[in-house]
């Protein structure tokens, strides 16, 4: 009977070892952008997303007489029914960029903007209507610059920004920050430019991550925070708990049966 409360005590004994030692962090791990040496440069405008096929845009003109401006801001369809609080939102024009990059608007026709970025589509805009409206006044907004966050995050999905000047950590926020068992220090974001998908890695405990070029993100990149060794050791003792109990009940009870 001591023998089998010694393995009995023993086992319990060396699983709490394992669960412990499988759940160790330090600071060093978990700590946003530690100070370093680095020399902090970024700057924005050497990052702004650029216009892309398959981009819905928002395109509103105006002037000094709403009148001129009536052909060039057809109202939505999608706002009939809508409520007073978004029909206003809902009745802008909006367009798609096709596959060339083109979108196609009243009078102008077809506007190669694929490539541009945001203000410098609205300058061309302005030069192209100049020869319709005096002063023309242009606002162009992305309606579906959306962010997904994945992995070890509180809420991950997908996330609409009311702005291009989205920062990682800003999305990451979004998604109710990294779990204490995701890996900050290999953070995969994944963009595709032209068709073309790249992978890139960022240590988000490092203050050097702010001068990044994939610390500002673009439309449609997908953050994936992966999980931690402890994570992963812990699923597997998990999906392996009821055999490692099995198999300890087992070799107690042949224990007991050899010592009577």
């Amino acid at each position: 009977m001591r023998l089998i409360s010694k393995c009995g005590f023993v086992l319990g004994l060396f699983i709490a070892i394992l669960i412990v030692f499988s759940s160790c962090g330090s600071r060093k791990n978990m700590v946003y952008l530690q100070p370093d040496s680095t020399q902090l440069n970024s700057v924005y405008d050497q990052h702004i997303p650029t216009i892309q096929p398959n981009d819905i845009l928002t395109i509103v003109v105006s002037a000094a007489d709403p009148k001129v401006t009536a052909p060039f801001n057809p109202i939505s369809t999608l706002g009939v029914g809508a409520t007073a609080q978004n029909s206003d939102l809902a009745q802008r024009p909006t367009y798609t960029v096709d596959a060339k990059g083109i979108i196609t608007l009243p009078m102008l026709g077809q506007v190669q903007v694929a490539g541009l970025k945001r203000l410098q589509a609205i300058d061309k805009l302005r030069a192209e209507l100049s020869q319709y409206i005096k002063d023309p006044v242009v606002n162009i907004s992305f309606n579906n610059f959306r962010i997904s966050v994945l992995g070890e995050v509180a809420h991950p999905g997908s996330f609409v920004m009311p702005t291009e000047r989205v920062t990682i950590l800003e999305a990451l926020g979004m998604a109710g920050d990294l779990t204490i068992r995701g890996v900050r220090e290999n953070v995969l974001l994944v963009r595709e430019v032209g068709g073309q998908k790249s992978m890139h890695r960022l240590d988000l405990t490092k203050e050097e991550t702010l001068n990044s070029p994939y610390y500002y993100l673009a439309q449609n990149d997908v953050i994936y925070v992966e999980p931690n060794k402890a994570q992963i050791n812990n699923s597997k003792l998990g999906a392996n708990t009821n055999i490692i109990v099995s198999i300890a009940g087992l070799i107690i009870t042949v224990i007991s049966v050899l010592t009577r």
